[in-house]
């Protein structure tokens, strides 16, 4: 396990990071602590959550509730500092928290307070913002991206009074650092030039999703991370499952992200299971478990990053924490760029 620092910040994370969105859904509260726990030996001390978890399916009835799990666990076990806990407030959405309505600076000191009484907490580490109010190009999006009905002028004051309430929020001492999730390059910038301009808390951190199967954030978000210090939490750094071999041969394993969503949020199209082959025979070639050949492919990368992963069991969870460890060596990172130029982006 490495250690880096968040952005700008004085914040030290872990390079992975404990993923949340299953506490309290497919993960009951007693293998979610017991996961908390395992995770805080193996020497982790980054997890993140958002208001809208848990998710598979997410519902209004359920929002909060992955929060509330952690909260407990807080609670019982005195632990509260030795985690950097992150959290999200939502934008718009079909209704799964406050009834659709995204966030402007109101709804954001109103929605940290939420998270703060769940989490059981005085103050939230880095507070994100779960998708950018004017769309975003993520989630399989970027096909048909058309960004040409927003408006610059309205996004600008968007964003001055995002980060105003959230300046708010720093000095009040409840939170201590800032990010985005699901954001482009132009994003990015927009926000830290304002932030510098203004006096205001700065983006220490960008949630997208990368995997060997999904590289968006290889180009232009590279170069922000690099210039800008922004630090990448990659989500779905396994492909939702998938870069663990257990689709294939048509396997849909019982209670697995598949069974519920077979779509798998985009994911499966007729390239994926034959190029996430191609991964698992690579990682065979040399030796390696595949998961733990794509968790440790994230540390290999030319920009900062702290891979966001999930375990739906203790279980699941003890198997990835053996590869925590792993270092590739050079001919496994050429063979996986090899890879990556003959089978891109297969979603």
């Amino acid at each position: 396990m490495r250690n880096l620092t968040l952005g700008r910040t004085d914040i030290t994370v872990s390079d992975w990071c404990l993923g949340t969105m299953t506490f309290g859904n497919q993960t009951p509260q007693e293998d979610a602590h017991r996961q908390l726990d395992m995770a805080l030996d193996a020497g982790l001390n980054f997890l993140d959550t958002a208001e809208m978890y848990p998710v598979n399916p997410v519902s209004a009835e359920t929002v909060g509730r992955s929060e509330e799990v952690i909260g407990n666990w807080v609670k019982a076990s005195g632990k509260r500092d030795n985690y950097v806990i992150a959290t999200k407030v939502s934008g718009d959405n079909p209704g799964w928290v406050r009834g659709g309505k995204g966030y402007d600076g109101a709804v954001i000191k109103e929605a940290v307070e939420g998270s703060l009484k769940r989490l059981q907490s005085d103050v939230i580490d880095l507070y994100q913002m779960h998708w950018p109010m004017r769309g975003s190009y993520m989630f399989r999006q970027n096909w048909t991206y058309d960004p040409s009905k927003q408006n610059r002028a309205e996004t600008m004051d968007h964003m001055m009074d995002v980060l105003t309430s959230l300046g708010d929020l720093v000095k009040e001492g409840k939170l201590r650092a800032i990010g985005m999730s699901n954001e482009s390059a132009w994003g990015m910038t927009q926000w830290t030039r304002l932030a510098e301009e203004n006096g205001l808390p700065r983006m220490a951190s960008v949630q997208n999703e990368y995997s060997l199967m999904c590289r968006l954030y290889d180009t232009d978000m590279a170069e922000v991370a690099v210039n800008e210090d922004i630090t990448l939490l990659s989500f779905s750094p396994l492909a939702c499952g998938l870069l663990t071999g257990k689709y294939q041969g048509g396997k849909v394993p019982e209670g697995s992200r598949m069974s519920i969503g077979p779509e798998m949020g985009g994911r499966m199209t007729p390239r994926t299971l034959p190029v996430t082959q191609v991964y698992i025979d690579l990682a065979e070639k040399h030796g390696l478990d595949p998961a733990h050949m794509a968790m440790a492919w994230q540390r290999s990368r030319p920009f900062p990053i702290s891979a966001i992963f999930g375990a739906t069991t203790s279980d699941q969870l003890a198997h990835l924490l053996q590869g925590k460890d792993l270092e590739l060596s050079q001919e496994v990172i050429d063979d996986i760029s090899a890879a990556h130029r003959a089978n891109p982006m297969p979603y």
